[in-house]
């Protein structure tokens, strides 16, 4: 497929204009685009080991683009590479072969049928739709009001992760649920100001939790892994656009040992 047309129909529901300026970095982050694309490489993040991980399967050379979550490089290249000798030594590898990475990042946390939509489809909320303040999140409500214990351990279960950390100083029934992906703890007074029950997130520090606390909300603090459903639902997106796309995933972030 012509790469512009790909990348122009994916801008229709993820476009640049949506990512949020003051953390972001979106975009084309290295190499030189393709006129045709038809084997694309997802992860949701491109590092060393997804790239040893790539040359098992396939030769590097007949990928003709790699699309991530996580921005490959977040701020300036010159300062980046300054920074980080492993990102370094991987981009002179990267420099033998001719292959773009491209990332869409809070442009596809907040895009239709994106990450938080996938998200919310997964805890089979209902009537899913964007909170009025904070357009990244994702509210609904489940089919059956739930135990807050019972329902942190079905959320748990459902996005695919092996512990959380929960917050209960609010209701103690749950009906009414809003999520964001990876680290958007902080918008947890948004989600209370339009009357969710709990918040899901990510990354909450101390002082965060005591926010919690002191404001009686119900927050559930799982890990940021739970983004690997990103590899999914883009895929899902591409073969909407081109069914005849070769889409291979990388999925090789691990949880943390828990001690």
């Amino acid at each position: 497929m012509n790469t512009k047309i790909l990348l122009k129909k994916l801008s229709k529901n993820f476009p640049k204009s949506i990512a949020k300026k003051y953390h972001d970095f979106v975009g084309l982050q290295y190499g030189k685009l393709k006129n045709e694309t038809n084997t694309i490489l997802l992860c949701l993040d491109f590092d060393r080991i997804a790239f040893n991980e790539a040359k098992k399967i396939i030769d590097f050379n007949d990928i003709d683009l790699i699309i991530t979550h996580h921005p490959f490089i977040y701020g300036t290249f010159k300062k980046v590479l300054k920074s980080d000798e492993v990102k370094g030594k991987l981009v002179l590898d990267l420099d033998k072969y001719n292959v773009p990475i491209y990332s869409y990042h809070t442009n596809f946390d907040e895009g239709d049928d994106g990450m938080n939509d996938a998200l919310a489809r997964e805890l089979n909320l209902k009537n899913i739709k964007k909170l009025d303040s904070i357009p990244m999140a994702r509210g609904g409500e489940l089919e059956k009001e739930m135990d807050i214990i019972a329902f942190s351990k079905y959320a748990k279960e459902k996005l695919n992760v092996s512990y959380g950390e929960l917050l209960n100083f609010g209701k103690k029934n749950i009906k009414s649920v809003a999520i964001i992906g990876g680290g958007g703890w902080h918008y947890y007074l948004d989600a209370k100001k339009e009357n969710y029950d709990i918040f899901i997130s990510g990354d909450i520090p101390h002082h965060g939790r005591r926010g919690v606390v002191l404001n009686e909300y119900n927050y559930l603090n799982l890990p940021h892994e739970i983004e690997r459903i990103y590899m999914k639902q883009m895929k899902k997106v591409l073969l909407n656009i081109d069914k005849n796309l070769n889409i291979i995933i990388i999925n090789h972030e691990e949880l943390p040992i828990l001690i």
